[in-house]
């Protein structure tokens, strides 16, 4: 590929889905971020929108499969972008029914010559070709079964063995190929200011197609359309939310009146639900560190409406130095984390995490525990979340917490949703993507015993 720089939009959707694949594959660029960025920018029709994200996500999702599948055809070092040329038209020729073989042989062939040379182009017109002529080998020829599921499913073998360590083989294999499956979209509607049926109608008027959840309340499942567009969101009547991410809100136990804490609001959607839930009485103090982050947790506080709601830049693991000690009534620590329980809204998360991150994070997790501790009321709860479904991040976390303070207990999650009942335990719930069609998430509540006067 020479020097010359190529746009993210030209006109050409898959031209578009290999600028992207490579920006996020050189620069580490987020691929949910990135996707949005270019669509935004260039106001990209719906129709060629929705084609770009399918093939942008799709290669992504598929790549081992992708690269298992190409690697017999491929004679001698490819440029890297030659590769993903590769895999995203094998992508379309295998996974996209609608998508004539030829047509996307031809698409390849024609970015190849616009990109390089004739002598590029006939290569992958020859690698394409090849494969429809041959078919693609099947992953069943790979013997042992990990690394068999490691390839068919596209995720790292380290993963994979991971996961087979902690969950078993049968669990973890229904969760490595439900993370290559689109997430459902889910909007959670603004009770202060509307009903359910009323935000149902208002979005219907503009052309979005929404039914009630059957399992929280609040929450509409989105079958068509764009919401972010609609006036139904600029009025504030609804919020984009995945439906697991709405627990935290109801372990916290949030009562009008309450002082509430949320440690790691960004980008607000959480902060958004307890302001709801505290229904203009009480008041919010939602904490991010990096000051763009908390600007678009003000941005949602003004379109929703709400005023009682503080925001702060500031490191949530040295909150004492500016709260008092003992002073809310309910802290949320929705803590960073490894993010694998969202896997299917950012596949290239699963390709750039380490084993080695799960200690660091931990450490992390467990320093906002122990402000948190300072900072709780006795008889205040403390909610524990993360988006990903691993142990140490979850359970490990919630352990060393509960040993550095025998004041602390876990508390009964009694209030959530009844479809929920069924995957909570002792405190805590594990949500993982195949039980919902919803992010992989987890929950664990603590309340901070009262102190025994003698």
């Amino acid at each position: 590929m020479n020097n010359k720089s190529y746009r993210m939009w030209n006109g050409n959707v898959r031209d578009a889905a290999l600028s992207i694949l490579m920006a996020i594959e050189k620069n580490q660029a987020y691929s949910n971020l990135l996707l949005h960025q270019t669509i935004e920018k260039y106001d990209i029709e719906i129709k060629d929108r929705a084609l770009l994200t399918e093939i942008t996500y799709g290669t992504l999702q598929h790549k081992m499969t992708l690269d298992y599948y190409l690697q017999p055809f491929i004679k001698g070092k490819l440029d890297d972008w030659v590769r993903q040329l590769l895999r995203l038209s094998l992508y379309q020729i295998h996974y996209l029914d609608r998508i004539p073989n030829h047509a996307a042989v031809n698409e390849a062939v024609e970015i190849a010559k616009k990109r390089s040379h004739k002598g590029t182009a006939g290569l992958v017109n020859g690698i394409l070709r090849g494969i429809l002529r041959q078919g693609v080998r099947s992953t069943d020829e790979i013997v042992d079964p990990i690394e068999r599921l490691s390839i068919a499913a596209s995720h790292p073998l380290w993963l994979i063995q991971r996961w087979v360590k902690q969950f078993g083989f049968e669990k973890t294999e229904t969760m490595a190929f439900e993370n290559n499956i689109p997430p459902a979209h889910t909007v959670r509607v603004n009770t202060t200011r509307t009903t359910v049926q009323e935000a149902i109608d208002m979005l219907l008027d503009e052309g979005i197609v929404a039914y009630q959840s059957e399992v929280i309340p609040e929450c509409l499942h989105i079958e068509k359309g764009q919401v972010a567009k609609t006036q139904a969101y600029q009025y504030g009547a609804v919020s984009i939310q995945d439906e697991s991410s709405m627990i935290p809100t109801y372990a916290l136990q949030v009562e009008p009146g309450n002082r509430v804490l949320d440690m790691c609001a960004a980008p607000g959607g959480k902060s958004m639900h307890i302001a709801e839930k505290l229904n203009g009485e009480g008041f919010l103090v939602a904490v991010d560190l990096h000051p763009h982050k908390v600007k678009l947790i003000a941005d949602q506080a003004s379109r929703l409406g709400f005023e009682n709601i503080e925001t702060r830049t500031w490191d949530s693991r040295e909150l004492t130095n500016e709260y008092e000690e003992q002073s809310f009534d309910r802290i949320l620590v929705d803590a960073p984390c490894s993010g694998l329980g969202v896997i299917r809204r950012k596949p290239d998360i699963k390709y750039t995490k380490k084993e080695e991150d799960f200690a660091s994070l931990h450490k992390v997790q467990t320093k906002l525990l122990d402000e948190a501790y300072k900072l709780i009321k006795p008889n205040g709860v403390i909610v524990y979340s993360t988006c990903t479904i691993d142990e140490v991040e979850n359970n490990d976390t919630v352990q060393a917490f509960l040993a550095n303070h025998s004041d602390m207990m876990l508390d009964k999650l009694d209030i959530l949703p009844e479809a929920y009942h069924h995957l909570t335990q002792n405190g805590m719930i594990h949500i993982f993507p195949q039980d919902f069609n919803s992010d992989g998430f987890f929950v664990a509540a603590f309340r901070k015993k009262e102190s025994v006067s003698n």
